[in-house]
């Protein structure tokens, strides 16, 4: 009976790791790119997709600026970051994307500390209720609005150390994603109405990298939107933790791991001759074709103008 038992458990393994290195691990980004003597943002680098993308840079020997929120979390990233990789430039400096005051302290402190800035990875997002500092809805405060912010204000020195890249962590959520220009800040206190907010969001991040890449036209600087994949991130940790829990399972098991999930990231980061599809949405390392609501660049110039006016930028 054991042994039967035993036979069992071991077909149920090996059929679990067909699946996952099959249908859900993905493509490997195998760039071997230096990045010595480069410069790299990553945002909410202190947890999952963002520290390993933060640590996957560091180990090509840039200089890696980890901007959290949270002080002790960051540092500790920024410390594992620099054990694993055995390099010393791996920085924490703290940024809120949900407050205009802290993106523009932290732009401000880095322009006048690093003369460089090779990539942007603008990664850091969440799925949580309630407004940012300034009255935004959380999500699309945080996962447009502060991006948004803190690309326009380095965007000059992204320029100067061309060529360069943005990178926009989007998801595939923004195919059920739309962009209701007269209602851009929902109360969000729903899970229904965070789960929209955030699909909302995603579709930002790809139309916000698509007309980013329309103004870098005759320059150096390049963007792509990236959908990671499924991973196993703390994105969903504002629900209640009885739903996190009967999730749980289901996430280990179907879901990419951190490692897995930044691959796309890399790949966007460093990858050379993509240069080509500035602009696009890349999954599973390659470039993907968008729903029409995704690349309509009417949309898109429209939520570039409401969100500098939301920001103060056009005045």
């Amino acid at each position: 009976m054991a042994a039967v038992l035993l036979l069992y458990v071991g077909i149920v393994l090996g059929l679990y790791v067909l699946i996952y290195y099959n249908f859900i691990k993905g493509r490997q980004c195998t760039s071997d790119v230096s990045l010595q003597g480069k410069t790299v943002i990553v945002t909410g680098a202190n947890v999952g997709i963002g520290k390993m993308t933060a640590l996957d840079m560091a180990k090509r020997g840039a200089r890696v600026i980890l901007a959290c929120r949270v002080k002790e979390t960051g540092e500790a990233a920024a410390h594992d970051i620099r054990t694993l990789s055995g390099n010393s430039q791996v920085l924490f400096m703290k940024l809120d994307l949900a407050s205009i005051a802290s993106i523009r302290s932290f732009c401000k402190t880095f322009l006048s500390s690093e003369p460089r800035l090779d990539i942007l990875i603008n990664n850091a997002g969440l799925e949580s209720k309630g407004k940012t500092e300034d009255g935004f809805n959380m999500v699309f405060g945080v996962n447009h609005l502060g991006h948004f912010l803190l690309t326009h204000l380095l965007l000059d020195r992204l320029k100067q150390c061309s060529p360069s890249r943005v990178v926009v962590l989007a998801s595939s959520a923004h195919k059920r994603g739309k962009i209701d220009f007269k209602n851009l800040n929902p109360s969000g206190e729903t899970w229904m109405e965070i789960l929209q907010a955030y699909c909302d969001s995603k579709l930002a991040n790809v139309l916000f990298a698509r007309e980013l890449a329309n103004r870098l036209q005759g320059t150096d600087v390049t963007c792509y939107a990236v959908h990671p994949g499924v991973v196993r991130t703390n994105l969903g940790r504002s629900f209640p933790h009885w739903f996190q829990m009967l999730l749980y399972p289901f996430v280990w098991l179907l879901f990419k791991t951190s490692v897995d999930g930044a691959q796309t990231s890399i790949y966007c980061a460093v990858q050379e001759g993509i240069e080509m599809y500035s602009g696009r949405y890349f999954a599973d390392c390659r470039v993907q074709q968008v729903l029409p609501h995704a690349r309509d660049d009417a949309v898109a110039k429209k939520l570039w103008e409401v969100s500098e006016d939301l920001l103060g930028l056009s005045k």
